[in-house]
């Protein structure tokens, strides 16, 4: 890279970066700017500092030959090419920034909700405000989810992005209204309904999440997210084709086990646990052996 040649090339020639600008005849900080890849130098600058360093261009830009033969339409022209790295590189930083606080407002609706939660005795009240504070979350992810996942607006993966937030949010208003009107006695005959709504809306989640996860892209914020996956695309794609997989016989497991025991509660929770374990322990597996075998080969 021209700035890690630069850098080099005054080092060897035992120049400070104060000593090189006051050469050259700008302020040290443009030439920092230089060796830290934050700006590129024109070509007329480029052949002062190649001349004071007393080394080709072509070193410094990493193309080689000497002054002679490397042309001015050459040397543009890589110019030109170092300047729209260095603009793609900010913008990609730009949009890094961007993303990360869209992220701290999700993490800090989320907490608010948790503290909600936490904090009010009143069922009620305690379960309206965390349902608001996590809508707010879901309604920051599912506007930013191009940003957040770094592919276009028209891609396909971003309408399947899009369902699942918008699932997500179906299921968590249809819980928080079913609450709120049986706890609160607005409609009577709910109460007696509670375990008919928690299994209907549990096997609705297992069976659409599964037809949906094969589809998600590689993402950090909307998925199985787990320390290997977020880590490696193909263990990503593994844990959610396995989602996939087993969620149709797991809703038949699901069924059939509340059928024989009869225990709505246990029986969720297992069912439940089970959806997310298998392949939560099978792409760790995939992972780790993976990540073995790499480390081995090198």
């Amino acid at each position: 890279m021209l700035s890690d040649n630069i850098k080099q090339a005054r080092i060897r020639k035992g120049m400070s970066q104060e000593e090189l600008a006051t050469r050259i005849h700008v302020v040290r900080q443009t030439v920092s700017k230089y060796e830290n890849g934050l700006s590129v130098p024109d070509a007329e600058m480029l052949l002062r500092i190649a001349d004071l360093l007393e080394v080709p261009v072509g070193e410094l830009l990493g193309i080689g030959g000497t002054e002679k033969e490397l042309d001015a339409e050459r040397m543009a022209d890589e110019l030109a090419r170092l300047n729209r790295l260095l603009a793609e590189k900010n913008e990609k930083e730009k949009l890094t920034a961007a993303a990360n606080r869209k992220r701290g407002w999700i993490l800090l609706c989320s907490f608010l909700a948790l503290t909600a939660a936490i904090a009010f005795r009143d069922g009620v009240i305690s379960l309206v405000l965390a349902a608001v504070c996590l809508l707010i979350a879901l309604a920051v992810l599912y506007r930013n989810l191009a940003l957040l996942t770094s592919v276009t607006t028209d891609d396909l993966k971003i309408k399947v992005l899009k369902f699942a937030t918008v699932f997500d949010v179906v299921v968590l208003l249809l819980t928080a209204a079913f609450v709120i009107l049986s706890k609160t006695g607005a409609i009577p005959a709910l109460a007696e309904k509670e375990e008919y709504f928690a299994v209907g809306l549990t096997v609705c989640v297992i069976l659409v999440l599964g037809a949906v996860c094969p589809k998600l892209p590689f993402a950090r914020h909307t998925g199985l997210r787990l320390p290997w996956t977020v880590q490696d695309e193909d263990t990503w794609n593994l844990a959610h084709r396995l989602v996939g997989f087993i969620s149709p016989p797991t809703a038949l497991f699901y069924m059939a086990a509340l059928l024989i025991f009869g225990d709505t509660a246990k029986v969720s929770v297992i069912t439940v646990i089970v959806w997310v374990a298998v392949p939560s322990v099978a792409s760790l597996i995939y992972y780790l052996r993976k990540f073995r075998r790499a480390s081995g080969t090198s």
